[in-house]
C-alpha cells in the first residue's frame, strides 16, 4: 500500500512538471537593447583596434563623423562602456552609457570620464550621433 501511494505521489509529481515547457517569447524591447548594446561595443573596439572600415560599416555617416571628427592620433587607448540607460523614440534607440577611457600619447597618459548617448537608427541598427560627452574625443587639458 505504501508503495502504491509513493508511486502515485511520484507519478502525479512528473505528470504536472513533465509538461512542456512554456518559452517566453523575446520582447521587442530586449531585443533592441541586445542589438544596441552589441552596436555599441562593435563602435567600441572598431575605434580602440583603429578600423575605421568597420566603423563606417556600423554607423551612418554623420555618426561616422562623431566619431572621427577630432580623433587625435593615439599610441593606445583603453576604453570601456557601461550601459546605463536605453530608450526606444519613434524610429531611434537611444542608449546612455558610462564611459572611461585612458589615451597614452608620446608615453603620457590622460585619463577621461563621462556620459554619453549613442543615437542608433536602421535595420540593423547603426550609431548616427553621439550626444553628450563624446568618449570619442581626446580629453580637454
Amino acid at each position: 500500500m505504501k508503495k502504491t501511494v509513493l508511486l502515485l505521489i511520484v507519478a502525479l509529481s512528473f505528470a504536472a512538471c513533465g509538461g512542456k515547457k512554456e518559452v517566453k517569447q523575446v520582447s521587442q524591447e530586449s531585443a533592441a537593447y541586445t542589438e544596441a548594446a552589441a552596436m555599441a561595443e562593435t563602435i567600441r573596439n572598431a575605434f580602440v583596434g583603429n578600423d575605421r572600415v568597420a566603423l563606417q560599416k556600423n554607423s551612418t555617416e554623420q555618426g561616422y563623423r562623431d566619431i572621427t571628427a577630432s580623433k587625435k592620433m593615439f599610441d593606445q587607448i583603453e576604453l570601456s562602456f557601461t550601459p546605463r540607460w536605453f530608450e526606444i523614440e519613434q524610429n531611434q534607440v537611444l542608449l546612455n552609457v558610462s564611459w572611461k577611457s585612458v589615451w597614452t600619447i608620446a608615453g603620457k597618459k590622460t585619463e577621461d570620464r563621462g556620459m554619453a548617448v549613442l543615437v542608433l537608427e536602421g535595420r540593423p541598427l547603426k550609431v548616427s550621433k553621439v550626444l553628450r560627452a563624446n568618449p570619442f574625443i581626446y580629453p580637454e587639458q
